[in-house]
C-alpha cells in the first residue's frame, strides 16, 4: 500500500510539472493556432530569471537568501512575458494562418535564445539552491513526500486558479475566450484581436517562465532544459483538448500517473514507449481530445 500511494504521488506530482509546463502553451496554440517551438526556451528564460535573482541575494542581501525564491516568482514571469510580448509583436503576429513559417522561424528564436544564454551564462549547467525552508519532507507512515515536491503541487493548484479566475471574472479574459470560440465574431463586435493575441501570448509565455521558476527546485539548469520538455508540453495540449484548461489539466496528471505506474513495473524507456502508444490509440478513438470546445462556428 505504502509503494503505490508513493507511486501515485510521483504521479501527481509529475503531472503538476507538466501541467505548468504546457499550460503556457495551452494558452497560446489554443488561442492563435501558432506552433511555438520557442516555448521551452521561454522556460529556460524564467529559469535563468531565478538564478539571476538568488546571485542578487547572494551578493546584496546574503542575510535574506532563504527569501529570494518567492522575489524570483514575479521576476521569472514577467521576464518571461515581456520577452514572449515582444516576439508577438515583433515576429508572429506577421505569421499567423501560415503554420510552417511560424514553426520555423519560433524554432530559430530558439536557437537564438539556447545561443544567448550560452554566451551570459556559459555552456554548462548552473544550480539554483532552493531555500532551506524547502528542505526536508513529511513524514507518514514510513513514507516521505518532499516539500520541494509538495510545493510545487501548491504552486500549480494556486496558478491554475487564478488562471481559472482571470479567464471567466475578468473582462480581459472573457475577451480571450472570445476570440477562441470565434474570433471573426469577436472581432465584428469590436473586440480587437490583435490586442488579446499580444496579451494572450504574453501571459502563455509568463506561465512558462513560472514553469522554468519551479523546474529550478529540481535540479540544475542549462541552456537546452527547455528542448526536454517542449514535445511533453505539446502531447499534454493535444491530449487535453486544444483552447481548454481544464482538458490539459487532465491531460496531464493522466500521462503523470500513467507514466509513473508503467514505469514502475517496467522501465522509463518502457513507459515512454506506453505512454505515447496509449495516447495516439486514444486520439484515434477521440481526435478533439478528453475535453472538445464547443462552438456554433461551422467549420
Amino acid at each position: 500500500m505504502s509503494v503505490f500511494v508513493t507511486q501515485l504521488f510521483n504521479g501527481l506530482s509529475l503531472g503538476s510539472i507538466m501541467l505548468f509546463i504546457a499550460i503556457g502553451l495551452a494558452i497560446t496554440f489554443g488561442l492563435m493556432g501558432v506552433i511555438n517551438m520557442a516555448h521551452g526556451e521561454l522556460i529556460m528564460v524564467g529559469a535563468y530569471a531565478t538564478y539571476v535573482v538568488q546571485q542578487f541575494f547572494a551578493q546584496y542581501a546574503p542575510q535574506s537568501m532563504d527569501y529570494y525564491y518567492v522575489i524570483a516568482i514575479p521576476v521569472s514571469f514577467f521576464v518571461s512575458a515581456l520577452l514572449g510580448l515582444g516576439l508577438e509583436k515583433s515576429l508572429i503576429r506577421h505569421l499567423y494562418h501560415r503554420p510552417l513559417d511560424s514553426l520555423l522561424a519560433t524554432w530559430g528564436v530558439s536557437l537564438i535564445l539556447q545561443q544567448m544564454a550560452r554566451t551570459i551564462f556559459g555552456a554548462p549547467n548552473v544550480a539554483v539552491l532552493p531555500p532551506k525552508w524547502l528542505d526536508g519532507g513529511v513524514h507518514v507512515a514510513g513514507m516521505v513526500f518532499p516539500y520541494k515536491r509538495l510545493f510545487i503541487l501548491a504552486f500549480v493548484a494556486v496558478s491554475i486558479f487564478v488562471l481559472y479566475m482571470y479567464l471567466n471574472k475578468t473582462a480581459a479574459g472573457r475577451r480571450i475566450r472570445a476570440v477562441t470560440l470565434n474570433r471573426d465574431m469577436a472581432a465584428c463586435l469590436g473586440i480587437s484581436t490583435q490586442k488579446v493575441d499580444a496579451y494572450a501570448f504574453a501571459i502563455g509565455s509568463g506561465f512558462a517562465g513560472l514553469a522554468g521558476c519551479a523546474l529550478t527546485l529540481l535540479g540544475p539548469i542549462g541552456p537546452t532544459i527547455g528542448t526536454y520538455y517542449i514535445v511533453d508540453a505539446f502531447m499534454v495540449v493535444i491530449l487535453g483538448g486544444v483552447g481548454k484548461v481544464i482538458g490539459t489539466v487532465l491531460g496531464a496528471f493522466g500521462i503523470g500517473l500513467i507514466g509513473t505506474l508503467t514505469e514502475y513495473s517496467t522501465s522509463a524507456t518502457m513507459a515512454k514507449v506506453i505512454t505515447f502508444a496509449l495516447i495516439i490509440v486514444f486520439l484515434q478513438w477521440k481526435p478533439s481530445g478528453l475535453v472538445s470546445m464547443k462552438t456554433r462556428s461551422l467549420d
